[in-house]
């Protein structure tokens, strides 16, 4: 006899709730709120997410901010608009505290799984693994895992009522757990694959990303995976069928399967989010976002000129004066020796009248400032590690495909203020620095230094693993789009500032 059933999966949403583009202020068919229309959802059908779906968006981010000005919560109200019955956490939903996360858990209608999260304050409603019946009988066993690296990348207090266990460890635990009493056992889990999916060369042995290691000594069905943001509509690997969603909810991956007595086939496809939403929760939560769109627009201050986008190769080659600006800001606020800075993943310019949009268009990422202390070597280290950022073709600069494959990472290029450095491409990764000093063309000596960098590059990753030692001085808690705006608006007319240079030849 055979019996089917349908998944609906999401996961990497990053606030994508309503269909719209914050930064170019237009709608688009996308967002939680669409999807939810097009779900045709019956008793043999499940819905499913995979994490980060607390930060990403400024309604999001505005939300969290204003929590108590607003009844519903914008992330649950949408997924369980859409149905979801069990999700489990990414990396970024633990940016915000123990508190915004369980006002998250505990207004959602799904159950979060989650089996290497240990709740240390007992207010979190979080399982390790369920076991749900179909209408068909079937049995689907399903446990959530986050990546490990939570514990490398969060700040520290934000971890002070958790703890994030070994991922893999709790993923053979949970397996061996379900296995004997369900019939298909699935597993969601916030990371990605850590081999190309083509040629089976090893990306990365850090441990972020074990999907490969899961599907092969695993005895997992089906591995729902996420976190590198891939568009990924089927894959085997040894015995597991796993699927990956791209983020932003632009689509989304219905899987089915086909459960007989032989084993279960699987098939999935990536479904475009179209573009219509039912009256509800829309209307309920219209008013969060007219008074998010309307801080949006609120002018905070001048440039004295404007800053057309910058497109990504040019702006790593020749200097970047959004990044410019933004060290400038974190040297300004800290009071640094050095400051470095990346950019997202899209060209990024600013018009000469700035608005928080432009701002949270340019600067996409909720981090906070840390000051470390570094030593020479340590900066040398760093500068190399963004000169393999290039390599030539016919001798020609273009990206590395290290940067490009298999998550487009352009963030993990540094723009650095405070010194005057230069890469030499013809020479070997690793050797590429042939210059370094301060600004005005002295040593930097043999003191200590003091680099400001963000929180998520504090931790060392990106490549950047000597800051992970480094010993911390200071540690700030305003996020850096707050701080553009406090600066803009104290300095306006605000000039573009000279503090860095780099040179580059090939």
């Amino acid at each position: 006899m055979e019996r089917t059933f349908k998944i609906i999966y999401t996961s990497d949403t990053h606030g994508h709730i309503f269909p719209v583009n914050y930064a170019a202020g237009c709608g688009e068919s996308s967002g939680l709120l669409n999807l939810a229309a097009q779900i045709d959802k019956n008793g043999n059908t499940l819905v499913l997410d995979g994490g980060d779906s607390l930060q990403g968006t400024p309604l999001v981010q505005y939300y969290l901010a204003h929590a108590d000005e607003f009844p519903h919560h914008p992330v649950a109200e949408a997924f369980n608009a859409m149905g979801c019955d069990y999700f489990t956490l990414g990396n970024h939903d633990f940016n915000f505290g123990y508190d915004a996360l369980r006002a998250y858990l505990c207004a959602m209608d799904g159950v979060c799984l989650c089996a290497n999260v240990q709740d240390l304050g007992g207010a979190l409603p979080l399982l390790p693994e369920t076991v749900h019946t179909l209408k068909n009988g079937l049995r689907i066993g399903i446990t959530g895992i986050v990546t490990d690296y939570v514990n490398v990348w969060e700040q520290p207090q934000n971890l002070k009522k958790l703890r994030i266990t070994e991922a893999f460890d709790a993923a053979r635990a949970a397996c061996a757990r379900l296995r004997p009493i369900c019939d298909i056992c699935v597993c969601i889990y916030h990371g990605g694959f850590e081999e190309d999916l083509h040629t089976g060369a090893v990306l990365s042995g850090s441990g972020e990303n074990l999907a490969c290691r899961i599907a092969r000594e695993l005895d997992f069905d089906l591995l729902l995976t996420g976190h590198q943001h891939m568009p990924v509509e089927s894959v085997r690997i040894g015995g597991t069928f796993a699927v990956q969603p791209p983020a932003n909810a632009g689509r989304y991956l219905q899987v089915e399967a086909a459960v007989r007595d032989g084993g279960a086939e699987f098939s999935a496809r990536l479904l475009p989010v179209g573009g219509i939403h039912r009256e509800q929760p829309y209307r309920r939560l219209l008013p969060l976002e007219q008074a998010a769109q309307g801080w949006l627009d609120e002018p905070v201050g001048h440039l004295e000129q404007a800053i057309p986008p910058e497109e990504k190769l040019c702006a790593a080659l020749h200097g970047s004066a959004v990044a410019a600006l933004f060290n400038q800001v974190q040297l300004s606020h800290t009071g640094a020796d050095i400051s470095c800075t990346s950019l997202g993943n899209e060209p990024a310019g600013l018009a000469a009248s700035v608005t928080m949009r432009a701002i949270t268009a340019a600067y996409l990422f909720s981090n906070t400032l840390v000051v470390l202390e570094i030593t020479e070597e340590i900066l040398r280290a760093l500068l190399e590690r963004c000169a393999s950022y290039f390599t030539l073709e016919n001798g020609t600069p273009r990206v590395s495909d290290a940067f490009l494959s298999p998550k487009v990472e352009h963030y993990n290029y540094d723009f650095f203020a405070g010194i005057s450095y230069q890469f030499d491409l013809r020479q070997p990764v690793g050797r590429r620095l042939t210059r370094l000093s301060r600004l005005d063309g002295t040593p930097l000596g043999p003191g200590p230094l003091r680099l400001c960098t963000s929180n998520y590059r504090a931790t060392g990753t990106g490549g950047y693993d000597a800051l992970r030692t480094c010993p911390v001085l200071w540690r700030g808690s305003v996020e850096m789009p707050e701080l553009v705006a406090e600066y803009v608006r104290a300095n306006s007319p605000v000039s573009l500032p000279c503090n860095g240079r780099m040179e580059a030849i090939w």
